[in-house]
C-alpha cells in the first residue's frame, strides 16, 4: 500500500513539474531581434521605437537607460496574432552613448549592452550594394582604418525571400549589431560602410547601417502589393514571387526608427526600363508611408532616399538601354529632387566603368567613388547643408542658332569643365517629335564652349529642323571619369538628359 501511494505522489509530482515546465516555457518576454548590443538606435525629438514580445496581455514594461527609466508601456495584440510591447524613446542630448537598455516586466529584466544614439540608415538594392568590403582593392586599408570608427555599427539581413509579411527576423537570418572590424566587414556592403564612414566623420556621432539586399534582383520584389497596385501591368520577377523580399527582408524592419535609405538597384529591371518610372516612386512612397506608420511616425512619412544611378557596363556597347534606365531612375526629370521623387538624392556612376573587374563589368569595383557622391547629395539634401554643391551639372536653356546648338547648365550660376575629346552630345533632325531611344540620331560635336555652356554643332541636320538632343545616351558612355561635363570645382558628372524642342 505504501508503495501504491508513493508511485502515486510520484506522478502528481511530476505532472506538477511538467506543468510548471510548460508555463515556464510558454511564458515570452524578449525584445525583437533587430535590437542587440551594439546597436543604433535613432536620436532626435521624434524618438525611437525599442519593441519585443511578451506572452502576458496588459502586463506593463518599464525601460530604462542606464538605470533610469524613459518610457513604459502595456503589452497588446498585434497585427501578426501576437502580444508585442512598444515604446518610444526620445534623445536630444549630445551624449549619445555607450547605454544600456533594460526592459523589465513582470516576467523578467532584458539587457542589452553598448547601445548608441545617432543616424541610422538602411542600405537596399541588389548585386551592387551587396559587394562586399572584401571585394574592394584596398580592403586591407580598410579594415585597418575601421578601428577610427568604433561607433558606425553595422547589421545585416541574409536573404530570406517570404510569400508573407514577417514581423521580425528569424535569428538565423541575420548578423546582429557589430562594431565594425575585419570579421563583420569581410561580408558587409562596401557602398554602405563608405557612406556611413563618410557621415560619421561629418558629423562625429554614431551612425547605424542596416544592411538588407539581394544580388540579381528587381524592383518588384522589394515592392508591397500596395507599391505594385500603383504600376498595375507588373509581372512576377525571377523565381520569386512579387514582394518576397518585401515580406521577408524588409517588413520585419519596419517598427525600426530610421533616418533614411540608400539603394544600389535597377540593372535586372534593364529588359523593361519604361515602367521603373513609375515603379521606383510608388516604391519610395510606400516605404515611406509604411515605415512612418509601423514605428508610430518616428520615422518621417518624407525619409530622405538616395540611390546610385547605373554605372557604366560592357565596353563598347552602344546600347541604350542602360542609358534609358538611369533616365528613369529619376522618374524621366534627369536629376533628382523633382515633383515624382521629393527628397531623393543621386549618384551618377556612369563615368565609372570597371571593364576588368574579376566580379565582371557589371560590378565595378569603384565603391569608395559611388559612396563618396553619395554621402555629398546626402548632406545636400538629406542634411540641408547650405552652399553645397553636391550634384553635377543640368541643362537649364537650350538656344538654337543656325546650325549651332546652346546648352546653359545651371542658369550659368555653376562652372562647368569640358572634355572636348568626349562625343556624349547627340542630335536628332526631324519635322516630328524624336524618340528617346529610337530614330536617327547624329553625333553633334562641341565647336566651343564658356564658363557655364556649350555650343554644339549641328549641322548634319541640314535643311531638317533640330527635333531633339541627348546626352551620355550608351551603356558606357564614357571611359574612367572621362565623360564630356563636369562641374569644374566639384569634379562631378552632369547626368544624361534628354530634351525635344517639340
Amino acid at each position: 500500500m505504501t508503495k501504491t501511494v508513493s508511485m502515486v505522489e510520484s506522478h502528481i509530482l511530476r505532472m506538477i513539474w511538467l506543468g510548471l515546465c510548460i508555463a515556464l516555457c510558454e511564458s515570452t518576454f524578449n525584445f525583437a531581434n533587430t535590437y542587440s548590443d551594439h546597436m543604433v538606435l535613432q536620436k532626435g525629438s521624434r524618438g525611437s521605437i525599442v519593441w519585443g514580445k511578451s506572452s502576458k496581455l496588459g502586463d506593463t514594461v518599464h525601460v530604462s537607460l542606464n538605470g533610469h527609466e524613459v518610457a513604459h508601456s502595456n503589452v497588446t495584440h498585434d497585427a501578426y496574432g501576437g502580444l508585442i510591447w512598444m515604446v518610444k524613446i526620445v534623445m536630444t542630448s549630445h551624449y549619445y552613448g555607450p547605454y544600456n537598455l533594460t526592459a523589465r516586466s513582470s516576467l523578467g529584466e532584458i539587457t542589452v549592452y553598448d547601445v548608441m544614439f545617432g543616424d541610422v540608415w538602411l542600405c537596399s538594392g541588389q548585386s551592387n550594394m551587396e559587394f562586399t568590403l572584401s571585394k574592394l582593392m584596398n580592403s586591407t586599408a580598410e579594415y585597418a582604418d575601421a578601428s577610427q570608427y568604433q561607433d558606425v555599427r553595422v547589421f545585416r539581413a541574409n536573404h530570406f525571400p517570404s510569400s508573407n509579411s514577417l514581423e521580425d527576423f528569424h535569428l538565423h537570418n541575420i548578423a546582429r549589431w557589430a562594431k565594425p572590424s575585419q570579421s563583420t566587414l569581410t561580408r558587409f556592403s562596401a557602398v554602405c560602410w563608405l557612406f556611413g564612414k563618410r557621415l560619421s566623420s561629418q558629423f562625429g556621432y554614431p551612425i547605424g547601417l542596416i544592411e538588407s539586399n539581394f544580388g540579381g534582383t528587381k524592383i518588384e520584389l522589394w515592392s508591397s502589393p500596395d507599391a505594385l497596385s500603383q504600376c498595375s501591368d507588373s509581372k512576377r520577377a525571377n523565381h520569386i514571387a512579387d514582394s518576397g523580399l518585401w515580406n521577408g527582408m524588409i517588413s520585419p524592419l519596419l517598427r525600426n526608427t530610421i533616418y533614411g535609405t540608400i539603394w544600389y538597384q535597377g540593372e535586372s529591371n534593364t529588359p523593361n526600363p519604361g515602367k521603373y518610372a513609375c515603379q521606383f516612386p510608388a516604391m519610395i512612397s510606400d516605404w515611406r508611408q509604411k515605415f512612418s506608420a509601423a514605428s508610430l511616425q518616428t520615422t518621417s512619412p518624407h525619409f530622405p532616399f538616395g540611390f546610385v544611378q547605373l554605372a557604366g557596363n560592357h565596353n563598347g556597347t552602344n546600347g541604350t538601354y542602360f542609358a534609358w534606365m538611369r533616365w528613369t531612375q529619376t522618374a524621366a526629370y534627369g536629376k533628382v529632387p523633382n515633383a515624382k521623387m521629393p527628397n531623393t538624392f543621386m549618384a551618377v556612376a556612369m563615368d565609372l566603368p570597371d571593364f576588368e573587374s574579376p566580379y565582371g563589368t557589371i560590378h565595378p569595383r569603384y565603391k569608395h567613388d559611388v559612396a563618396s557622391r553619395l554621402a555629398l547629395s546626402a548632406l545636400g539634401v538629406a542634411y540641408h547643408k547650405s552652399g553645397l554643391e553636391y550634384q553635377g551639372p543640368y541643362p537649364s536653356n537650350y538656344h538654337v542658332t543656325g546650325h549651332s546648338l546652346n546648352i546653359e547648365y545651371d542658369n550659368g550660376r555653376t562652372p562647368i569643365r569640358v572634355n572636348i575629346n568626349a562625343s556624349n552630345f547627340e542630335v536628332c533632325c526631324s519635322y516630328r517629335e524624336c524618340n528617346v531611344n529610337y530614330g536617327v540620331w547624329l553625333p553633334a560635336p562641341v565647336t566651343s564652349h564658356d564658363i557655364s555652356s556649350v555650343t554644339l554643332g549641328t549641322t548634319p541636320c541640314g535643311p531638317v529642323p533640330l527635333s531633339a538632343v541627348r546626352y551620355a545616351w550608351r551603356e558606357s558612355p564614357c571611359p574612367f571619369k572621362e565623360c564630356a561635363v563636369y562641374g569644374r570645382d566639384t569634379d562631378l558628372p552632369g547626368p544624361p538628359f534628354y530634351h525635344s524642342f517639340h
